[in-house]
C-alpha cells in the first residue's frame, strides 16, 4: 500500500499457517517462462522473523520459493481493517499489473478513474513511482512494478484512485518491488508484499486478472 492512508473494513478470511520461505526447490530468482500460474500464490509471513517471510508460487509444474518483506507494524486479524502499515491477510484476487512497459487492470477500476485506458498506460504506473513516500528525495519505491490485489468473499474493493504529492495514483494492496534491494524481508512497507526484483519480473509476465494470491502468518494478529 502506499503510505500515510488509513482506511477500515471488515470480515477477510484467513488462515494461520507456518512459514517455509527456507525450503527451496528453484533458486528463487525468477524465470524466463510466460506459462500460466497453477494454483494461487501463497505468502506466509513470519511475525517471529520477518526474513523467513516468504511465498511460493507454480509454472508449469515447478515451484518456486521466494522472501518477501512486510507491514512495518505487523499483520491486521481477519474481518478487522486494512490499516497503513499492517499486511492484511487472507484471499486477494490480482485486479491491476502495472509496469513501465505494461498496463492490465479490471475494466470496473479503468472506469473509476475517470480516465482512458490509453492515459492510464501511459501515466499511472510513472506516475506513482515518481512519488517520494519517505521524504528521503528517492524515489523508486514500488521498483520495476505493481501486482495490485482485491480481497476475495470478503467486503466491496476497499481501495480508490486518488492523487498524493500532486500525482494521480492507484492506492491499493499490492505486490511489488523495491529501489532498495536490502528492504526485501524485513517488516518495514506501508502494508504491501515486496519482492526482489527477478521474482517480479516473473510474476509480472506470469500473473492474470483473477489469478488469486494467499496471505497467512505465524503467529497472533492485531485486531
Amino acid at each position: 500500500m502506499g503510505r500515510r492512508v488509513p482506511f477500515t473494513l471488515s470480515a477477510l478470511a484467513v488462515v494461520l499457517v507456518g512459514c517455509g520461505w527456507g525450503e527451496s526447490r528453484t533458486s528463487g530468482n525468477g524465470s524466463d517462462r510466460a506459462e500460466s500460474l497453477s494454483g494461487p500464490i501463497r505468502i506466509a509471513v513470519d511475525l517471529k522473523d520477518p526474513a523467513r517471510s516468504g511465498g511460493t508460487f507454480n509454472i508449469g509444474g515447478q515451484a518456486t520459493d521466494f522472501q518477501v518483506g512486510y507491514g512495518r507494524y505487523g499483520v491486521t486479524c481477519a474481518g478487522t481493517r486494512f490499516e497503513e502499515g499492517y499486511t492484511p491477510l487472507g484471499r486477494f484476487k490480482v485486479n491491476a499489473i502495472l509496469s513501465e512497459d505494461q498496463f492490465v487492470m479490471a475494466s470496473t477500476l479503468i472506469e473509476q478513474s475517470g480516465k482512458t485506458e490509453a492515459e492510464l498506460k501511459a501515466t499511472l504506473f510513472s506516475n506513482m513511482n515518481a512519488i517520494d513516500f519517505s521524504g528521503d528525495g528517492e524515489v523508486g519505491e514500488y521498483g520495476i512494478g505493481y501486482i495490485s490485489l482485491e480481497p476475495i468473499d470478503s467486503v466491496k474493493q476497499p481501495f480508490r484512485f486518488n492523487e498524493y504529492d500532486g500525482r494521480f495514483r492507484w492506492y491499493s494492496f499490492a505486490i511489488h518491488g523495491s529501489n532498495n534491494p536490502s528492504r526485501i524481508g524485513e517488516k518495514i512497507t506501508g502494508g504491501c508484499l515486496n519482492v526482489k526484483e527477478p521474482i517480479l519480473k516473473t510474476l509480472l509476465k506470469t500473473v492474470k486478472l483473477g489469478d488469486e494470491v494467499v496471505v497467512t502468518a505465524n503467529g497472533p494478529c492485531t485486531p
